[in-house]
């Protein structure tokens, strides 16, 4: 088993790197040409994020952007919990642009402990009278820290790491409406039960609709392709609000998962809106 998992692991490493290697050379090509003429459709997506997916808006180049991110518990338990708010999740994390079109990011999340390293690159961009969607893709590893030998005798290190590969396809149709279609691929060294298998995959969905100069209403969905028959979690289902301040972008929102990283609110979302389970959070960015 620990030789199939390490297989595995070593398989999606090296086509994550072949892909990367194949699409560089036209990365770097396209990358800072805007001046051609070409009229290139913008701000999608005013979040890095729509609510709990990647969307296809990355930091411009040489510029470092930090978001916290707070996850508050279920809202269902009222006053025992303040609604919530003596069982929040935060996650920071920091993103630069080492051009407009490649992206790095590192971020550290309290639930679960969990380290992750990013990197986002455009490859294709929606255009006037050209290509009708913008394409990212996005890939990331973790380190969940959270596990505990004591509890788990035979855990080793690799047993701790997980991936995610998305790409990320969006149009803006108009000035006040976005969509995104994100097919995602990720993969935990570690399930909490053998049912369910250690590549997972789902395919995202969500929106933006603007509803004023500053103000625009988010939503996004993750359905899960091979969840265990007999899993307790559910496909995450998520609306939030963007806010435009000067230098930042506030987004506020209510999700059936608490988790905030892809592996995470796909694999691990635990509300359901049906009875009230759900987490109120938000996103604060600044760019420096």
């Amino acid at each position: 088993m620990h030789y199939i998992k390490m297989k595995n692991t070593f398989l999606l490493i090296a086509f994550l790197c072949s892909f990367f290697i194949n699409a560089q050379d036209d990365l770097f090509g396209e990358i800072d040409t805007d001046s051609t003429g070409v009229q290139y459709a913008s701000a999608a997506f005013k979040g890095l994020k729509i609510v709990n997916f990647e969307s296809t808006k990355l930091v411009a180049k040489k510029e470092l952007t930090f978001i916290v991110s707070h996850r508050f518990g279920s809202i269902e338990n009222g006053f025992d919990s303040f609604f919530g708010l003596d069982d929040a999740v935060t996650r920071l994390n920091f993103v630069y642009g080492i051009s407009d079109g490649f992206n790095i990011g590192v971020s550290r999340s309290s639930f679960q402990k969990i380290y992750e390293a990013s990197i986002k690159y455009r490859l294709l961009r929606q255009s006037e009278n050209g290509f009708p969607f913008t394409v990212v893709s996005y890939n990331s590893i973790l380190i969940n820290t959270a596990l505990e030998e004591e509890n788990l005798p035979k855990l080793e290190f690799t047993d701790r790491l997980g991936y995610t590969f998305q790409v990320l396809i969006s149009r803006k149709f108009n000035s006040n409406f976005s969509l995104e279609v994100a097919p995602t691929f990720f993969h935990d060294n570690f399930v909490p039960f053998n049912e369910q298998h250690n590549s997972q995959y789902a395919l995202g969905l969500g929106g933006r609709h603007k509803l004023g100069k500053r103000w625009s209403i988010n939503l996004d969905y993750g359905w899960h392709l091979n969840r265990a028959d007999d899993s307790p979690f559910k496909n995450p289902l998520s609306i939030g609000f963007d806010l435009e301040t000067g230098g930042h972008v506030f987004q506020m929102h209510f999700s059936n998962a608490q988790a905030m990283n892809t592996n995470g609110f796909l694999g691990q979302a635990t509300g359901d809106w049906s009875d009230g389970n759900i987490y109120f959070g938000f996103n604060l960015s600044r760019v420096f």
